[in-house]
């Protein structure tokens, strides 16, 4: 948790102010019964109407000053409380931006989401609760007991008996609370991940009529995380009720003893007031302690769950020193093996080819071949398992990773596109491209023509993940996209699959102008059969690397493909 709680430092001059705030606070309410024993002595015992209305008086000074306190700690402590969660947000989504694919992979998308909202509000929560009262409640049951003691050490007594076993009780109560929280977080997550998984698959679920299926899905997660939360939430309730059940048979034994030494002139009625004010006050401060333990389980195992990203090793991807710029782009693969982690499968096996400067290379394959993950590697995602992927006579690793990505436009097989406007879709991978810039990536992209028909044309505001487009509208964006990053290398991931035959045509004509080296996954033979060179795979390995006309002529698979699409001449 020291990871977690690092990054109040920040506001620790604000904490302090909130801190004092409350220890102000604090002494104003100790000292308050006593103000009123002093009344009840020295005033109404003797009807001194002087030394009511000077001892009310302080009385009332003191209950302002401790209203204002409170007020005033509150809005710092408020400060603290959303200035931490802020940074710490902040420094979670820095983190999972600068994830290696790798270690992207072991945190489910619903888990990273779960710690970037609830679990900071739970470590926000106790923050705020520490500064406020966390801290206060037991100076408040220490300072109260203190208190009674000097005004009648015999029934302050009575008081400290109940002290130890309340203290033993809370302590297993966190325990306990701690481990039931985090089980708690854990189902949260599988609740996000069933929504996800619903939401963006909603119109699948209503073309199959499966609606009702997946609400049942949906009960399931929905049920644990009740169970576990009833289970949890129904053993902090029992903190309130066993703490005031003590406190109040030691109040009683008070207030039956107290009377006693009235009734013998022992005491003053005052004094018993006080000692039983000082009662009360240490009964809210274990009251408080039946609430905190709540905040603080819930707020520890979250900050567990936040620590876990902030201190995952992340590996190496910065290495070696700047490079020339990388007007040109060639790729070598030498007996490349891959594996994804944490799977035993092999994706690529000793794979080894050379794509030139400025070639046009397409990659063709059966489903699960290899064809996206040689993609991966050159955009370094991952690296290989063993052999070597080489950048212009330069292993990928001694590449920089900024510069490497700067030099390759990407365009995976589902368009990603944000919520916004068209316009600033298109910037996004390149922030000063001008308007004219724009226009000619998007001409080259076929959907100039298409934006131009909307109503606010590039102003157009596009719904999350371009839900008010069709297929081919996206695929277009996302290659204009790409094109004016103007990079070297394009790689297209079977980008082209929802454009038809004409509009798919003229792009490629269009792409033929770039000067650039690009690789492109496809099924379609119409495609591959415009690229300089096919490499074709299957399982893994490399069964063929050439034009179409020689493949055609010498590469059973190729002719398979080719005959399955009615290509063969």
């Amino acid at each position: 948790m020291k990871t977690v709680f690092h990054y109040v430092k920040r506001y620790k001059f604000a904490a302090i102010i909130a801190f004092t705030l409350m220890i102000v606070e604090l002494l104003s309410e100790i000292v308050q019964p006593l103000l009123m024993a002093r009344m009840i002595n020295e005033g109404l015992l003797t009807k001194d109407i002087h030394s009511i209305g000077f001892w009310g008086a302080w009385l009332f000074i003191l209950t302002l000053l401790s209203f204002l306190s409170g007020v005033m700690n509150s809005f710092f402590s408020a400060h603290v409380a959303q200035g931490f969660s802020y940074d710490v947000r902040k420094a979670l989504y820095t983190k999972i931006q600068s994830f290696t694919m790798a270690t992207y992979l072991t945190f489910p998308t619903s888990a990273l989401i779960t710690r970037l909202t609830s679990d900071v509000n739970q470590v926000q929560s106790i923050i705020f609760m520490m500064l406020r009262i966390a801290l206060k409640a037991p100076l408040l049951a220490i300072g109260s007991l203190a208190m009674a003691f000097i005004v009648n050490a015999k029934m302050a007594f009575i008081l400290c008996v109940s002290v130890p076993f309340l203290v033993v009780f809370l302590v297993w109560m966190i325990a306990k609370g701690i481990a039931l929280f985090a089980r708690v977080q854990s189902r949260l997550d599988s609740v996000n991940k069933r929504l996800q998984e619903s939401l963006q698959a909603v119109r699948l679920i209503k073309a199959y009529m499966r609606g009702s299926y997946e609400e049942s899905r949906f009960w399931q997660v929905a049920e644990s995380l009740k169970v576990d939360t009833v289970r949890a939430t129904r053993l902090m309730e029992l903190a309130l009720p066993v703490l005031q059940l003590v406190m109040n048979m030691s109040l009683l034994v008070v207030i039956w003893l107290g009377a006693k030494q009235i009734a013998a002139n022992e005491i003053l009625a005052g004094d018993l007031v006080a000692v039983i004010n000082y009662a009360f006050r240490m009964t809210s401060a274990f009251s408080m302690f039946s609430f905190i333990i709540v905040v603080y389980a819930r707020a520890k195992a979250s900050a567990e769950r936040i620590e876990e990203v902030l201190v995952i090793e992340n590996g190496t991807e910065e290495i070696g020193q700047e490079l020339p710029k990388l007007n040109d782009f060639a790729i070598q693969f030498d007996n490349v093996t891959f594996a994804y982690p944490n799977t035993d499968k092999t994706v690529l096996k000793s794979v080894s080819f050379s794509v030139q400067a400025g070639e046009k290379i397409a990659i063709m394959g059966a489903t699960g071949s290899g064809k996206t993950t040689i993609l991966q590697l050159i955009e370094h995602f991952y690296t290989a398992t063993s052999g070597s992927v080489r950048i212009n006579d330069v292993p990928i690793k001694h590449v920089p990773l900024q510069q490497l990505r700067n030099s390759i436009a990407y365009v995976p097989q589902q368009s990603l596109l944000f919520s916004g406007t068209i316009f600033e879709n298109l910037r996004w991978g390149q922030r000063g491209a001008s308007v004219e810039e724009m226009i000619m990536a998007t001409t080259k992209a076929q959907i100039h023509a298409s934006i131009e028909r909307f109503e606010h044309g590039y102003e157009t505001m596009i719904g999350q993940k371009g839900v008010n487009l069709s297929g081919g509208q996206k695929q277009r964006l996302a290659i204009a996209r790409a094109l004016l990053k103007k990079s070297p290398l394009l790689l297209l991931d079977d980008s082209t699959s929802a454009l038809d035959v004409e509009t798919e045509r003229k792009l490629w004509c269009a792409l033929d102008e770039e000067n650039m080296t690009m690789l492109v996954v496809t099924q379609k033979i119409q495609t591959a059969k415009t690229a300089d060179r096919i490499l074709l795979l299957d399982n893994g390995q490399v069964v063929g690397f050439a034009p179409h006309d020689e493949l055609l002529q010498t590469n059973e698979l190729y002719k398979q493909i080719a005959a399955s699409q009615s290509e063969v001449r």
